[in-house]
């Protein structure tokens, strides 16, 4: 019989070319399930049982996470949940080859703290998103123009799309600005249909205008020499410094442009379901962080119309 160090590796190997799922995934759910294996001893399917995986999940929750502004806390339940997601997946597929083993459906993930969304105010996205502009009366030189109309244009194009920053960086120079629609390819490999607004648009093609390089990606490091496809890590820093200068206080990232475009569109009006499929999300359960925005829309239709012929 497979050991199941043999069968991990095929299952790596299946929800790479059959499930089509990304190389991180893959490397993610290697290093969960080997940090199980090397933890538990398992050899065997059937050696994994109840009381391993309890034994798992005992060592998983003591474990250090390393140090922070709390001290040396452990590990959170939500990174806990990620080996025992990795786990029940492998499982599942061994039941589905016909191994016998622990059934998947044993394993319940740990609870975890209601998520918490970071917001800004509608007057510091404003200045945000206008913090560059500011920044480019003050440049000095026609790199530093480009990086300021980069940077605006960047801006513009998280809070117009609700894009992930890895799927910013991704897009090329090809980009088709005589139409409002954009094709991106997200988590999972899936593509997805976001909208460019008019002031994205035009914030993109005066950074073009002005770009003089033959680079294919969309935005570049701005650096006069040996240009490259800017990183996450990049916008990022860009963007921390620019929350400074609009005298936000608060910690901003590009995530943060995700939930204020996810805010703004349900403070609208916009539904849920619509408001998943714009940001690519596989499952509604994780576009519902954003209820408490339907809620408070919700307590203001109470007020308006609840009770109007009470005396």
């Amino acid at each position: 019989m497979a050991t199941v160090t043999d069968l991990k590796r095929e299952f790596l190997e299946y929800i790479e070319i059959s499930k089509g799922r990304s190389l991180k995934t893959v490397e993610n759910y290697d290093r969960y399930l080997t940090r199980f294996i090397e933890f538990s001893k398992v050899v065997s399917p059937t050696d994994i049982t109840d009381k391993v995986v309890q034994e798992f999940r005992l060592w998983l929750n003591r474990q250090s996470a390393g140090a922070s502004k709390h001290g040396v806390g452990t590990l959170k339940k939500k990174t806990q949940n990620y080996y025992l997601i990795a786990l029940r997946a492998f499982l599942k597929y061994l039941h589905r080859q016909g191994v016998q083993t622990l059934p998947a459906e044993r394993i319940e993930l740990a609870k975890v703290p209601e998520r918490s969304l970071d917001v800004v105010s509608s007057v510091e996205l404003e200045r945000l998103l206008n913090a560059p502009l500011e920044a480019l009366q003050k440049a000095d030189s026609p790199e530093k123009e480009r990086v300021c109309l980069r940077d605006k244009a960047i801006l513009e194009l998280l809070f117009s799309t609700g894009l992930r920053v890895s799927e910013l960086c991704a897009l090329d120079v090809d980009i088709d600005l005589s139409r409002d629609e954009l094709s991106v390819r997200g988590k999972g490999d899936k593509v997805r249909v976001v909208f460019l607004s008019g002031t994205a648009k035009k914030a993109i093609a005066t950074y073009l205008k002005a770009r003089t390089d033959m680079e294919e990606a969309l935005f570049v490091d701005g650096r006069p020499k040996a240009l490259h496809r800017i990183t996450p890590r990049d916008i990022q820093r860009h963007i921390k410094k620019y929350a400074t200068l609009a005298g936000i206080t608060s910690q901003v990232t590009p995530h943060v442009l995700r939930h204020m475009f996810a805010t703004d569109l349900l403070e609208n009006g916009a539904d849920l379901r619509s408001v998943q499929a714009l940001l690519g999300h596989a499952n509604i359960a994780t576009t519902q962080v954003y209820t408490h925005v339907t809620d408070r829309h919700l307590h203001d239709i109470h007020k308006a119309f609840h009770g109007k012929k009470r005396k």
